[in-house]
């Protein structure tokens, strides 16, 4: 059974996520990416950036500054309206959500409503889940903006709680400088920051994350419900690129009482995660609000110029939203496996081979053997330059298997006596565990076709 104490113990343990500051007791729910941690980031910031970007003539790149003028989020509503209901426990001091409180307790959903909160944890004497203590302050809004500030600005700054807001506020450059007709989309990847009530379940929930997002922009006549439906496909495979089975996978559309009063339609892309289903990522017709809102707050006109009709009006906006830390959370869960073996149990994480941080594995059977060891980092010199390799000579090859099976690697390469005189290699693969003699001149070759 895949646990997350098994997910966490093989993240730090394995150099793929570390807590921050540990030295110094931890910070504030914070993780740092490890060396095989920031690989696999990279490679599943790089496949959505192909997918989605490189792979589509209708979607072009941004990459928008963590600090935006203060009036983006009072147009946005995040400066009065981006809160969550916190309520504390007056005896052991411990914060929550109040809606997660009321939702783990009685399955019921009462976010936004402060006052029904405060009524049904009242009425139904909701006890501390900490403590055991029924003794509340009452439930209060809190803004998840983090605030600093910037030499010559009096007003307050923000760091970005999203990343939509640099998007909208270039739409107007991108449409002027990049000759793109509706529809059409703007990507991002980058960091959002929010001050979270309660941060937890390792990277699912943080306070410093990245998202992957785009603006889909579309004529506000067109009939978008099939659109919609295709962008929901295409975020359903991309999660199952990640390792994903669609078996774990989930639709949750938001009811409409619970819909942001811009919003047609909002459907969450839920996991199934060792600590049950949650959202993995969103798509939400957020209509034209974003645009007509910095319209009217930076008293410039942002139109579009439909050359057909020569007439000019706000496009429409379909937003499918990633998270990356999630992601990637995603990917590690779906790749851990315990296989039994006639050595014992071996723990291998099987990730798709293009996300694997380590693609190949380089050994020379004995590290005392000047020779084995000097092929092979000849092997190794010639295959970084195509992959992303790694040389291992410390102990018996039973554990450099074991090693590389725990960080995914796909394939491992063995320079042993008989390569020095037949030239060739035993390469083993990951998943089966099968071996093969495969010659050095053809390992390039060999390789490019298995890590496609």
């Amino acid at each position: 059974m895949i646990t997350m104490e098994k997910i966490v113990s093989l993240s730090k343990r394995r150099g793929f996520i570390f807590p921050a500051c540990e030295i110094y007791g931890g910070f504030a729910n914070a993780y740092s990416y490890g060396p095989y941690g920031v690989e696999l980031k990279n490679n599943i910031k790089k496949l959505w950036w192909k997918t989605f970007v490189y792979q589509r003539e209708d979607i072009v790149g941004i990459d928008g500054p963590i600090m935006l003028h203060p009036k983006l989020w009072e147009a946005s509503g995040h400066t009065t309206g981006f809160n969550d209901a916190m309520i504390d426990c007056k005896k052991c001091n411990k914060r929550f959500r109040a809606d997660h409180l009321i939702q783990e307790s009685l399955e019921k959903d009462y976010e936004g409503d402060l006052d029904k909160m405060n009524e049904v944890i009242n009425k139904e004497k909701i006890k501390c889940p900490q403590c055991g203590s029924f003794d509340w302050t009452e439930a209060r809004n809190f803004n998840m903006m983090f605030k600093t500030e910037m030499n010559g600005i009096e007003e307050d700054i923000y760091l970005r709680p999203e990343t939509a807001g640099a998007i909208f506020v270039e739409f107007k450059n991108i449409i002027d400088s990049m000759r793109v007709k509706l529809p059409f989309g703007i990507a991002q990847i980058g960091k959002a920051f929010r001050n979270e009530i309660v941060a937890g379940n390792f990277i699912f929930r943080t306070r410093e994350f990245e998202q992957m997002e785009i603006e889909y922009f579309i004529d506000p006549k067109m009939k978008w419900e099939p659109l919609f439906e295709k962008w929901l496909k295409s975020q359903e495979e991309f999660t199952i690129a990640l390792g994903a089975k669609k078996k774990d996978l989930r639709y949750h559309e938001h009811p409409k009482e619970k819909l942001s009063h811009y919003s047609k339609k909002t459907v969450d892309i839920e996991y199934k995660f060792p600590f049950g289903f949650s959202e993995l990522f969103g798509l939400a017709h957020r209509g034209d609000f974003d645009l007509t809102q910095h319209s009217e707050f930076s008293k410039t006109k942002l139109e579009y110029l439909d050359t057909k009709t020569n007439k000019k009006y706000i496009p429409h906006v379909l937003e499918p939203t990633f998270g990356v830390d999630r992601a990637l959370l995603v990917s590690l869960i779906a790749a851990y496996r315990e296989e039994k073996t006639k050595e014992g149990t071996r723990t291998v994480m099987k990730f798709p081979k293009n996300l694997a941080p380590v693609k190949v594995a380089i050994f020379p059977l004995l590290r005392n053997k000047p020779k084995l060891v000097k092929k092979a980092k000849e092997i190794f010199n010639d295959l970084k330059e195509d992959f992303v390799c790694e040389f291992d000579d410390n102990g018996n090859i039973g554990k450099r298997y074991r090693r590389q099976d725990e960080i995914g690697t796909p394939y491992c390469l063995t320079v042993d006596f008989d390569s020095l005189d037949k030239k060739d290699v035993t390469v083993r693969d990951r998943d089966t565990m099968k071996q093969e003699r495969i010659k050095i001149k053809e390992l390039k070759d060999y390789l490019k076709d298995k890590l496609q």
